[in-house]
């Protein structure tokens, strides 16, 4: 069962020096067990913050930021295309050690969702001093055949989408590069039909899972749309900038004595459970917990997710969890 609702008692912005503006938020117990959620996307944002439920407010200090250029992070993506320039997992790991210093925080536990199951074992990866745990749901590790997969591999399953998905493109053009492409084009017509497209790609391949919506879109709003969509492609096409040396699959061994836990449902079609199984063989200490009912999330799985989050805290022996307090003074609710 999740946890009641409960709204942020802090929320601020931290300016970064290329002008991006990022929002963030705080949450539960202000001296508790520092906690982040790392939305998914990218793109994604922490939409109306049930987020929080995951967490017991009585033992973890819940952290949420949504990333640069969406959600209420100024400018968007899709707003000002200039600025994705500036939108590298560099500059998100960047963005993620500035927050961590803004709130004093020492070491905090993870919890990625898709997307940010990415973006939170990179930063482990960076950052590994700075990690208490990671518990992340529907997992992926930024991969070029997870891409691959998530934009072509599926064809056979969704044929009539996956031909529509290819209309406007080149025949000799992949797909995830050429909607990237489509994204950037000055006509603001071909960019927002682009959007509509990826975005209906996107809820037919989540529609197999238990939580999909009935519409044809993954997100209502067209302008959410498109800056969705020229986020993932921009991190997509790119290999979300964790190539060769740096994925994070090639270095995941290195997160041994970290305590992790990946879960992942079997049905998940968006992202097949071979990669969670990778990281686990390679991750010493980690527990995989594969959901036979669940596709790309699901309620039994963001329940285990829960029970983790909420035994590290229960187990954590450190009895003094006063670096939080000083929070207090760093923003009111907005």
């Amino acid at each position: 069962m999740q946890h009641p609702p409960l709204d942020p008692f802090a929320s601020g912005y931290l300016d970064r020096p290329d002008g991006a503006r990022l929002y963030w938020e705080l949450s539960g117990n202000p001296a508790g067990r520092p906690a982040l959620y790392l939305h998914g996307g990218p793109g994604g944002g922490l939409g109306r913050g049930g987020y929080r439920r995951r967490f017991d407010p009585r033992s973890h200090l819940i952290i949420g930021l949504d990333q640069r250029g969406c959600g209420r992070s100024t400018p968007w993506a899709a707003d000002d295309l200039a600025t994705l320039e500036t939108q590298t997992m560099t500059h998100l790991l960047d963005d993620l050690e500035a927050l961590r210093e803004h709130l004093s925080v020492d070491r905090w536990l993870l919890h990625g969702v898709s997307w940010g199951s990415t973006l939170a074992l990179a930063y482990a990866l960076e950052y590994p001093q700075r990690v208490s745990e990671v518990v992340n749901l529907a997992v992926t590790s930024g991969g070029r055949w997870e891409i691959d997969w998530i934009t072509d591999g599926m064809q056979p399953v969704f044929p009539e989408a996956h031909a529509r998905l290819r209309e406007p493109l080149r025949a000799d053009e992949r797909t995830i590069e050429g909607y990237a492409r489509l994204l950037r084009d000055p006509d603001p017509a071909v960019r927002s039909d682009a959007g509509d497209r990826w975005d209906e790609w996107e809820a037919t391949h989540m529609s197999l899972g238990p939580l999909a919506g009935p519409g044809p879109f993954l997100h209502d709003d067209p302008r959410q749309r498109r800056n969705f969509a020229t986020l993932v492609t921009h991190y997509w096409a790119r290999d979300c900038f964790l190539p060769g040396d740096r994925a994070v699959l090639a270095r995941i061994g290195d997160l041994s004595g970290i305590p992790g836990v990946l879960v992942h449902g079997r049905r998940d079609i968006s992202g097949p459970a071979r990669t969670a199984w990778q990281l686990h063989r390679s991750w010493p200490g980690s527990r995989l917990e594969i959901v036979e009912e669940d596709g790309h999330g699901g309620p039994r799985s963001a329940q285990i997710a829960q029970d983790a989050m909420d035994a590290f805290a229960r187990d954590d022996p450190r009895s003094d969890r006063r670096r939080g307090r000083k929070l207090l003074t760093l923003g009111s609710p907005e």
